[in-house]
């Protein structure tokens, strides 16, 4: 929703969204309408996925990061569902996921602060 209302009227003070699993459609239902208004966002992005999201379909999502540009950075998270879950036969556990969900998001801020200075 912060994401409509950005792309709407920009919100004051907001430098950057980050998403962490983006509900681009219902399950089972692949569709990239859900992500139409961001086109209209004119801060960075930042989206954390998990590759087997059942609510966003990855090769629907790194369509809708690549034409969007360079306002948006996508980060795929191996094995990874819509909560950051991942089967243990996949070698993934919650803790390490986690630990590289943080970093990333703390490099963006980190360069998007940088890119505000």
């Amino acid at each position: 929703m912060t994401s409509q209302a950005q792309a709407e009227s920009p919100l004051q003070g907001v430098c950057g969204l980050a998403f962490l699993g983006f509900p681009l459609h219902l399950p089972g239902r692949p569709s990239a309408e859900r992500g139409e208004h961001l086109f209209s966002v004119s801060i960075p992005m930042l989206f954390l996925q998990g590759a087997r999201d059942e609510f966003a379909d990855s090769n629907l999502l790194e369509a809708l990061v690549d034409r969007i540009g360079d306002r948006a950075t996508l980060r795929l998270f191996p094995d990874a569902d819509h909560s950051f879950h991942a089967p243990r036969r996949s070698g993934h556990a919650a803790p390490e996921i986690l630990a590289d969900l943080v970093n990333a998001l703390a490099s963006w801020i980190e360069t998007i602060g940088s890119y505000r200075r």
